[in-house]
């Protein structure tokens, strides 16, 4: 059998670089990945939050006394509520690990990025539905009649 044909199964055969080159990761000080996971979730998660319980109450275009809106507004401003908490949680966690591995110098879990992920997404999320400041339309000014 020819070493370091395909068929071989020897480990050395295996290695797919050369056997003097060392695989190691490239260390630096430079911690740009977690300072922008920090910018991040301070940049956008946050200030959405913030809007979030400003407008979560809100709700236009129904009444409280009509019983058939009674229950869409329990379920509306429950699912807000609930997508707050969310924001406020991967918020929490997403800080404290990046600001951890800053402080401990050590490398980030990748559920990590999971959650920074998913907290921008529910933060946009906040943002576009119930977190806007809610704009009335300019009224008209009115002309008099024509003659």
């Amino acid at each position: 059998m020819v070493s370091g044909s395909v068929w071989d199964s020897s480990p050395e055969a295996r290695t797919t670089h050369a056997p003097d080159c060392q695989a190691d990761p490239i260390r630096s000080d430079l911690v740009l990945v977690k300072i922008l996971v920090v910018l991040g979730v301070i940049i956008l998660p946050l200030p959405a939050l913030v809007a979030g319980c400003r407008g979560a109450l809100r709700r236009p275009g129904l009444s409280a006394d009509d019983p058939g809106d009674r229950a869409s507004i329990i379920v509306l401003i429950t699912l807000r509520l609930l997508s707050l908490v969310l924001v406020f949680l991967l918020s929490g966690i997403t800080l404290l690990s990046a600001v951890g591995a800053m402080i401990k110098n050590v490398d980030l879990h990748g559920l990590v990025y999971v959650f920074f992920v998913l907290d921008l997404l529910l933060a946009t999320l906040v943002v576009l539905t119930f977190g806007r400041s809610e704009r009335r339309p300019r009224r008209r000014r009115a002309r008099p009649a024509r003659r």
